[in-house]
């Protein structure tokens, strides 16, 4: 593994792909999932344009076994077929666990493992860095992910002794907007070190700051969208960039907020959307409840204001045409 060409393939839209699952039995849909990932690859998600994690939180990594993280992570390699880089997601709160999914990515081809602090108990930034540490020398790319709402938070000067292993080549960033500018603070003292990905929304701000990548969810079920934005914000377009953010993401932001009092989890409304844009879908596993009966209509609502969905013979929702192969964006 090239560190630095690690660092330049984290490039684009990070898309957290969802894991299908079975009406009845909730055991993982592979085909269906195969089916989503070369979706997304004809749709544009490619190399330099985005990245995908398999396994992830979206991908319902919480509820999945060993064994079916690593089925899950083989499913979307073998559906990308080299045409797009795949991360695996490793977040786990055990370091024996956690080298033996790095062990794991590097047998099946994945690029990256996408590495968390340890949820549950409040580790310190030494037991973290040595969590990491446990994994630098296999030979796969690592992504640490800053999730300070479910574990420790990294401060600076974790991110500078992290900087120290080769490996780590990407950092998902947000931080606590606490209004003293810690997101921007590591992010500008380390963008020639990380490939930043965005998990804030700022990415306006990221990008002028040397941003390499950007999540969201909105690219499961529109990834032309998420592929446009990224094209504006490439081309520093960066005023247009940030009205198309408040009117698709902010708007999703709002109600992924609000079904947050129903139900926790992570993935369940791009699901929801990808059911009635017409792609194959299905709920999260439980604990997470089943969101499709009571928040049906709301999302139908969100993609009818984005000029997504139409009326169809039938009086349901007709197929949008954002999906169909053939749009193409208007150069500026």
């Amino acid at each position: 593994m090239d560190p630095q060409v690690a660092r330049q393939r984290l490039s684009g839209c990070y898309v957290t792909v969802p894991t299908p699952f079975r009406d009845g039995d909730l055991e993982v849909d592979v085909a269906a999932l195969a089916r989503h990932v070369r979706y997304l690859v004809d749709q544009g998600v490619v190399t330099g344009s985005g990245i995908l994690l398999a396994g992830g939180a979206a991908g319902d990594f919480s509820t999945l076994t060993f064994e079916e993280r690593i089925a899950v992570t083989r499913a979307v390699i073998e559906a990308a077929a080299g045409r797009v880089p795949v991360a695996m997601g490793a977040q786990t709160s055990s370091s024996r666990e956690l080298v033996a999914i790095a062990k794991a990515a590097e047998r099946i081809g994945a690029e990256y493992i996408q590495v968390s602090p340890p949820f549950y108990f409040h580790h310190t930034e030494d037991d973290f860095v040595e969590f990491v540490e446990s994994v630098a020398d296999v030979d796969v790319g690592i992504i640490v992910y800053n999730t300070f709402w479910t574990s420790l938070g990294l401060s600076g000067g974790a991110v500078e002794r992290l900087a120290e292993l080769k490996n780590v080549v990407g950092l998902k960033w947000s931080t606590p907007d606490s209004g003293f500018m810690e997101f921007e603070q590591v992010l500008s003292r380390f963008a020639q070190r990380f490939a930043f990905i965005d998990n804030q929304l700022r990415f306006v701000t990221s990008h002028i700051l040397g941003a390499r990548a950007i999540e969201v969810h909105v690219s499961n079920f529109w990834p032309r969208w998420a592929l446009e934005l990224w094209r504006l914000l490439e081309a520093g377009q960066y005023a247009q960039a940030q009205r198309e953010l408040v009117r698709v993401a902010m708007p999703f932001m709002m109600l992924w907020q609000e079904m947050e009092q129903y139900t926790s989890g992570d993935g369940y409304l791009d699901k929801l959307c990808m059911e009635l844009v017409g792609l194959g879908s299905s709920r999260c596993r439980p604990p997470t409840r089943d969101v499709r009966d009571r928040y049906r209509d709301r999302a139908a609502r969100l993609l009818e204001g984005y000029g997504l969905l139409g009326i169809g013979a039938d009086g349901g929702p007709a197929r949008p045409p954002a999906l169909e192969p053939a749009i193409e964006f208007s150069e500026r």
